[in-house]
């Protein structure tokens, strides 16, 4: 499920939307996305427009979740640990906060399919009108909860990831509602052919892993190019795919650890499972000893060996049934019900924001394979599960990121007190205003802080037992925001 945040605070101190992350494409979603779920045990229901364009549709049932656990009416809280960016901000400035459920994502559905048609409601605008609109006309179950909107209250905006971009751009767009925002590896700048994402981690993995894991992609590409069927087939078992038709179905699933990368966490210690991938790969017996591989790893004969094992072992029984992006009669691509995030977020992805994460230029190491280039990833995203929408001719005018990035801006806005969190390890990193490619001034208004941890790391408050520059991070963005909001004055006044 997709959520975004809200934050209200006691009095006119402080209101705030906190958009949790998605993540992107490569995500698993968990209570992270929610702060304090145990706090959030009772569902709210707001009667949102099914398009803010066209009112007369009528409306439908949007979920949300709301607390008022730190809300004071007459003090401030001292701060104190709690389990995320959105508890530390809402006990400095006593607020009670909403979690809103995303349009067209778990039980917040217009329409009772996710059909083609009933999808063309799912954007990037329709979501920020959400907000806004709510933002407008709620009325919370707690004391003065008839009068939070914006003109009697500043509203800050978090997120993490997609979320943490829709920060930027709500803020861009209407900077009368939004006074401020917290924005976690926000990617901001929507990117077709984004194949930076597994760059990011080959530079930033251990060498040793990374030249290994480099060294498996080259021969698996130069044996998948060639003529020699005999090759390509022992080659496909070797990984546990012999059943696979398609060598670039094969070749897309030995991305399969650039999702653990992603999920490293600092608090969550070394053993995790990206580590214990490269452990594989890189720890061998020698002399009796276990003995880790020099910076260029142990070479292509034992990185084989030991990327088939890890694979086989991830992926037991595997066949064109699971993984097939050939056929779109497969039950994945043909199930409109509701409740499928994958399905939701691959409309938008495809649509308007891009970041097919594909293998690197010729000429460029790569870790993913370049069989997984833009063709197959429209194909196996976009033809495969909107045939009526994307087909091989349009294709090429499809997602709209250059229309994007002009509405909202891209790496070329700055907006008034937005925070930009991003992390030294994050894959997402080239499409937030930390990115490689660019040097994006960090103001006092537009404060850009780059710490080391990963995608979102700086929401987890227990990074920063564990991380000094998380903790620095957090402890900085209360006191941004305190400060935005002594600047901030009720309409009227």
């Amino acid at each position: 499920m997709l959520w975004t945040s809200l934050l209200l605070s006691s009095s006119s101190f402080v209101g705030g939307i906190y958009a949790s992350r998605p993540g992107i494409h490569r995500r698993l979603l968990d209570t992270r996305d929610i702060p304090n779920p145990e706090k959030y045990n009772t569902t709210y229901w707001f009667n949102q427009l099914i398009d803010h364009a066209n009112p007369s549709l009528g409306t439908f049932k949007q979920r949300y979740f709301f607390s008022g656990e730190f809300y004071e009416p007459d003090f401030w809280h001292h701060l104190t640990p709690n389990n995320s960016i959105v508890s530390l901000v809402a006990q400095a400035t006593t607020g009670a906060s909403i979690v809103l459920e995303h349009r067209f994502f778990g039980q917040s559905n217009p329409y009772p399919d996710l059909s083609e048609q009933s999808l063309k409601y799912l954007t990037l605008q329709q979501n920020i009108d959400d907000m806004v609109y709510l933002a407008q006309n709620i009325v919370l179950p707690m004391e003065g909860g008839d009068s939070v909107g914006p003109d009697k209250a500043p509203w800050i905006l978090f997120g993490g990831s997609y979320p943490g971009a829709v920060v930027n751009w709500a803020g861009y767009q209407r900077p009368e509602i939004f006074h401020a925002g917290y924005a976690s590896s926000a990617v901001v700048e929507a990117i077709e052919d984004f194949w930076q994402y597994g760059d990011a981690v080959r530079t930033r993995m251990p060498a040793n892993c990374s030249s290994d894991f480099q060294a498996v992609i080259s021969h698996v590409d130069e044996v998948f190019s060639s003529d020699d069927d005999l090759a390509i087939q022992a080659l496909k078992e070797t990984f546990g795919m012999g059943n696979v038709t398609y060598v670039d179905d094969v070749a897309n699933r030995l991305s399969q650890p650039m999702g653990l990368w992603q999920e490293l966490q600092p608090a969550s210690g070394p053993n995790q499972p990206f580590y214990e991938f490269c452990d594989l790969l890189e720890v061998w017996e020698v002399d009796g000893k276990n003995t880790s591989a020099p910076e260029n790893g142990w070479g292509l004969d034992h990185a084989l060996e030991a990327f088939g094992s890890w694979m086989r072992e991830q992926n037991p029984s595997i066949s064109d049934a699971d993984i097939s992006s050939h056929d779109d009669t497969l039950p994945q691509y043909r199930n409109i019900s509701v409740d499928n995030q994958d399905r939701s977020w691959n409309w938008m992805i495809c649509n308007e924001f891009g970041w097919f994460q594909t293998g690197a230029p010729e000429g460029h190491p790569t870790i993913i394979s370049r069989f997984v280039d833009l063709e197959f990833s429209k194909r196996s995203a976009c033809q495969m599960y909107f045939p009526n929408t994307f087909d091989d001719k349009l294709m090429s005018a499809y997602p709209a990121v250059d229309a994007i990035n002009t509405k909202f801006g891209g790496w070329n806005v700055h907006v008034d007190r937005v925070f930009f969190a991003n992390g030294l390890n994050d894959p997402w990193i080239d499409a937030t205003v930390s990115s490689r490619s660019i040097d994006f001034p960090s103001t006092s208004l537009t404060p850009v802080f780059l710490g080391k941890g990963s995608h979102t790391s700086d929401t987890i408050v227990v990074n920063a037992d564990v991380e000094p520059t998380i903790a620095y991070i957090q402890e900085q963005a209360v006191a941004y925001m305190l400060a935005w909001l002594a600047d901030w004055t009720q309409v009227g006044e």
